[in-house]
């Protein structure tokens, strides 16, 4: 004979069961307390900074930038003379555009092309070395943060360009970028570096003169002292070239 079986519903054990998980809630709210909220309230302090010093920057006269920052904790001195858009050389508008940001007259602050360029050329040699960086981007950084590389960098350095497009126009843009742009040790702006290579003002700076001073610019420290350098002259030979073409703002 068979034994009569009575099949019963299998109900998990209770020690089967997931239990609560307490303290992962509170690991949560305490990294939201104690890190994650604090951390915002970090950034958006910083922005809101950024933007009153930008809207103070838009009509008053820029004597300081974190480069400058950065080179007087270091020790160093720091020789800028601020002159306004009027009082520089045409030429040396004309230079920065065609060295340093072709369609800085027509873009939003960020050349797409340019920045694509980059993208490839960095994911080919496996690190950040090229930024396909507009004057707006590159006055954002020297502005407001450091030159070391890195995607966080570029992602802020982004996010302050677009408040200065949004606040500025072009014309305040480039005027303050030549103003503030390093051009040795310890000289900021064309109108200390005029004064230093060429004994004159920034207004009065020749075509050639113009062209080999934002020549500088990748690594004006080193240039300082290697004026004669092939690659700078050859540099120099090139922005004069593009210089009648340039579109100002």
């Amino acid at each position: 004979m068979f034994k009569k079986t009575t099949n019963t519903p299998s109900w998990p054990s209770p020690d089967s069961q997931t239990p609560p998980k307490p303290k992962r809630r509170r690991l949560v709210a305490w990294l939201w307390r104690w890190v994650i909220a604090p951390l915002l309230v970090l950034v958006i302090s910083f922005h809101l900074l950024i933007a009153a010093m930008l809207g103070v920057w838009k009509v008053a006269p820029v004597g300081n930038s974190m480069f400058m920052v950065a080179h007087r904790l270091s020790g160093g001195e720091v020789v800028q003379v601020w002159v306004d858009y009027d009082d520089i050389a045409k030429a040396v508008k004309q230079a920065a555009v065609a060295s340093e940001d072709a369609k800085f007259a027509t873009h939003n602050g960020f050349d797409m092309e340019g920045i694509e360029r980059a993208m490839k050329a960095n994911e080919a040699g496996g690190a950040v070395s090229m930024g396909g960086s507009t004057i707006s981007q590159q006055l954002a950084k020297n502005l407001f943060l450091t030159s070391h590389r890195s995607y966080i960098r570029k992602g802020e350095e982004a996010v302050i360009t677009v408040m200065m497009e949004q606040m500025w126009d072009k014309q305040r843009i480039l005027e303050v970028y030549l103003n503030v742009a390093e051009f040795g040790e310890g000289i900021y702006g064309i109108e200390a570096a005029a004064r230093h290579y060429y004994g004159k003002s920034a207004k009065n700076l020749s075509r050639e003169q113009s062209a080999l001073l934002i020549s500088m610019l990748p690594n004006p420290k080193y240039y300082q002292k290697n004026l004669n350098n092939r690659r700078l002259q050859n540099k120099k030979r090139i922005i004069m070239k593009r210089m009648p073409s340039a579109v100002l703002p």
